[in-house]
């Protein structure tokens, strides 16, 4: 389900990104890119499970005697656990949840073959026993940290509205074990998380907030955080998401960085549903503190700050100018000058969409003077960087006034612009032939030789030419305007008007008219390598 607004309408629409492409393309082209950062980029990812590893299990035992005690002993497990004695039942529940909690296959499949799952969902209605309770829960919370399948079945046992009801329990541990078990379930994907929230789960884990607990409790209640606002098919609703905020904005308060890291990270996905989801977290007031994490000696936090800030600036121009009114263009400088590339890379795929809006944003990028340092990654930058610059600058040139695109021509992009002609990525080449044909259109008629002697002279007039032989179409077609507009001399065809072999191989201009003067190119809907989401952490 999309429920994002358009960027820009009427007129304005067709110059976002490149004219041809639609504000749905848009936005596909962002999710894209986040789901290969996810992917690509583990340490930036929170998991979306956890299961919890025992320290007391079998601690003295190599893996293999391990394994081959747990397969002798499962049914036997799985009786005790039925005893009517609770001593014996503790103990059962107790050695279930160990070998579930081994670091390297646990046994789930085979202990819920057996039976167990509804053993343990009855175990934690037993408030008389909340050590039980605690070894029942952790158990349940290994199982649900298993695949979709495992998960399902912990489910189908009507497990999640007895970890609700432990969620009020007097017992610290029994309600901590339970807000881990629910954050696995939740973690599954959207249907499960919308359960949860039917269910009434949010209500009492934004209330632990208000009571007096661990820090390693806090860490697991913001991780549930990052679990609801995770899942994108459906988003989140807006209601619940409204909810989830004033916790959220509490959480940025404290210095822990794993809180710090989960919190920025659960802001980022709910900012990554759309525009309206989006005016929500604007109005919420939490952005002024997320644009202060891009200067946090953090790169984890950096890295989810800078995917929030970017997920706001494809929205409307109002959501973007509003992150420039927060000053959040002053961190970029140190950013785009970052030894990590994943950050220069994340850093020029935020200015592209600035520069995707109107002038006013186009200058405030100029004015905060990072556009040399854009030229500087699209001449050298990691091949990925190279591509978000491209974008950066395209959209400069495509929605920036004469006096800017001069200012970029002045700084020297036409080289290293001419210099990526060279690559075989069909989208990177549009967007570069794209710049330098809206270079060429915007250049003032005294100053258009100056530019095209600057094309042909760093070699861009010989990868244009060579494009025309380019087996897509829109290369082919962009390069031939090009070509066909800015570099022919009609007095080439008469430099030999004494030479009759020539002139009879010369085509009658009134048979061969040249020319198709259109400005207007269709850009066809590629990305770069998948990993270009427009930037739908």
């Amino acid at each position: 389900m999309n429920i994002s607004l358009p960027k820009h309408t009427s007129s304005h629409f067709q110059s976002y990104k490149h004219h041809g492409k639609g504000p749905d393309e848009l936005r596909r082209r962002r999710n894209q890119y986040n789901v290969s950062l996810r992917k690509n980029k583990r340490d930036e990812q929170i998991q979306f499970k956890r299961n919890l590893i025992g320290n007391d299990s079998t601690s003295d035992e190599t893996d293999d005697d391990s394994q081959q005690h747990q397969c002798l002993d499962l049914n036997e497990i799985v009786l005790k656990s039925q005893n009517s004695d609770p001593t014996i039942c503790f103990q059962g529940i107790r050695s279930a949840r160990k070998v579930l909690s081994i670091e390297r296959n646990p046994p789930i499949d085979e202990l819920i073959n057996l039976n167990l799952l509804p053993i343990l969902v009855q175990c934690l209605s037993y408030d008389q026993y909340p050590e039980l309770q605690f070894e029942a829960a952790w158990a349940l919370t290994n199982i649900a940290s298993g695949n979709s399948q495992q998960t399902q079945a912990v489910v189908n046992a009507n497990a999640l509205p007895y970890l609700l009801r432990l969620l009020k329990s007097t017992d610290s541990n029994v309600c901590e074990q339970a807000v881990w078990a629910i954050g696995n379930l939740i973690g599954d994907g959207s249907r499960l998380r919308d359960y949860a929230i039917e269910l009434g789960v949010i209500p009492p884990i934004v209330e632990f907030l208000q009571k007096e607990i661990p820090i390693t409790f806090l860490r697991n209640v913001t991780w549930v955080f990052v679990n609801l606002c995770r899942h994108k098919d459906p988003p989140l609703s807006l209601n619940a998401a409204a909810e989830i905020l004033p916790a959220l904005k509490y959480l940025l308060v404290y210095s822990d960085i794993t809180i710090l890291v989960d919190c920025t990270w659960a802001l980022a996905y709910l900012l990554d549903c759309g525009n309206s989801m989006i005016q929500l977290v604007v109005e919420s007031g939490v952005l002024p503190e997320i644009v202060q994490l891009l200067s946090h000696n953090e790169i984890k936090i950096i890295t989810a700050a800078l995917r929030a800030i970017g997920n706001v600036v494809t929205g409307t121009d109002e959501q973007t100018q509003y992150i420039i009114n927060l000053g959040a263009l002053n961190f970029f400088s140190k950013l785009l000058q970052h030894q990590k590339h994943k950050l220069n890379k994340e850093a020029a795929w935020l200015l592209s969409n600035i520069t995707a809006g109107n002038q006013q944003q186009v200058q405030a990028v100029i004015d905060a003077q990072l556009i040399p340092d854009v030229i500087h990654h699209l001449q050298h930058g990691e091949i990925q960087t190279q591509k978000e610059a491209a974008w950066c600058i395209s959209n400069l040139t495509m929605n920036g006034s004469v006096q800017q695109i001069q200012y970029i021509v002045n700084l020297h992009v036409i080289p290293p612009l001419c210099n990526l002609l060279q690559q075989q990525d069909v989208q990177l080449l549009q967007v570069c032939l794209d710049a330098l044909h809206n270079i060429l259109k915007q250049t003032p008629e005294q100053n258009l030789e100056e530019v095209t002697m600057k094309i042909e002279e760093c070699g861009g007039l010989d990868k244009i030419e060579n494009l025309q032989t380019f087996s897509n179409n829109e290369i082919y077609q962009q390069s031939y305007e090009i070509i066909e507009k800015y570099f022919t001399n009609e007095n080439d065809y008469h430099d030999h008007d004494d030479d009759i072999s020539y002139m009879s191989q010369v085509p009658n201009q009134d048979v061969f008219p040249f020319g198709n003067n259109s400005t207007n190119q269709t850009v066809p809907d590629n990305n770069f390598n998948q990993n270009n989401l427009h930037f739908q952490f």
